[in-house]
Order: structure tokens, then sequence, then C-alpha cells
């Protein structure tokens, strides 16, 4: 596994988002995790999976990670992109780490430093100040790609990361 790949990673923003909601009202994004905590994927993916083609972007992380492990659904690296990257542009930061992983070892994407530099140092600057593992880690993946890259290499990728600007959800179609 890469250093990058951080299985425990999306599932702590996971339980992260959940936390931000309060846990106090059910509703399908709670349904979604408790299913998901039990090992009902199918349910879990019944539930995320409309609200990702709505273009929310924490579903669209979590149907990524589904795809990615192949929880629920065959496993399929070029779909768990797919939902990264929509989650991603809009500036999800677990989909932009989650991104940069599949980017920095070629999963589902081909390999790509400048890309995976440019996604985890976005990451690594949205993570919430409450979230300083999270911040901590991307800032270490970075630093790993980073030793795979030139000067040149790098310049690009921060100054893609400088030009980004978030898109606005839109429904999937």
């Amino acid at each position: 596994m890469s250093p990058l790949t951080h299985q425990g990673g999306a599932l702590l923003i996971v339980i992260i988002l959940f936390g931000l909601t309060g846990g106090a009202a059910a509703g399908p994004i709670e349904d979604a995790w408790a299913a998901y905590q039990r090992g009902d994927y199918a349910t879990a993916l019944q539930l995320w999976q409309p609200r990702a083609l709505l273009g929310v972007d924490f579903a669209q992380n979590n149907l990524g990670m589904l795809y990615e492990h192949g929880q629920g659904v065959p496993q399929d690296y070029g779909e768990a992109a797919k939902w990264y990257r929509l989650a991603a542009e809009q500036g999800n930061p677990t989909a932009q780490s989650n991104l940069a992983s599949m980017y920095y070892v070629g999963e589902g994407v081909p390999q790509d430093y400048v890309q995976a530099y440019m996604w985890i140092s976005l990451a690594a600057s949205r993570f919430p100040l409450s979230a300083k593992e999270d911040r901590k880690q991307a800032a270490h993946h970075r630093y790993i790609v980073a030793s795979n890259m030139t000067p040149a290499q790098i310049a690009d990728a921060e100054k893609r990361a400088g030009e980004w600007q978030p898109k606005p959800s839109t429904p999937v179609r």
C-alpha cells in the first residue's frame, strides 16, 4: 500500500462528518452511516447514491470510498476516482486527499505526481483547524509526493493549487 492510501482516513472523515451533524436528528445521512458501520454496504449505497447524484459532496466522497474498497459494489478504482473528483472539485478536503492518493499510486487515474501534489496541498489547506491530525497527515503526504518530484513539477503543482477554485454542486447526469 502506498503511504498515501489511508484506509482509516476516509472512515475517520465519515466519523467527523457524523459528528458535525451532532448525531441528533436521524436522517438519510445518519442512516447511511449507521448502515456502513454495521457492514450493511448495500443500504449505505442506497442512501448515499441519490444524494451523490444530486451533487452532495460528502455523499460523493463516501460513494467513492465504497467503490475504492469494493464495499457493496464491485471494486472499481475508476468509479471511485470519478466520485472523489466530483466531491474534490467542490472543495471537500477528504475527497481531495483521497483523489491525491489515487493520483499518487495511479489507481483509477494515470499516475501523476503533479495532480497528487496539487490535490493533497488543497486538502492540507482546507481541513478545518480543528482537524489537526488530518492537516498534519495531509502535509506529511505532500512531503512524500514532493520527494518524487522535480522543483519544476512542484512549482507547477503549487501554481495549479493557487489558481484552483471550487465548483458549485451540480447534479450528476
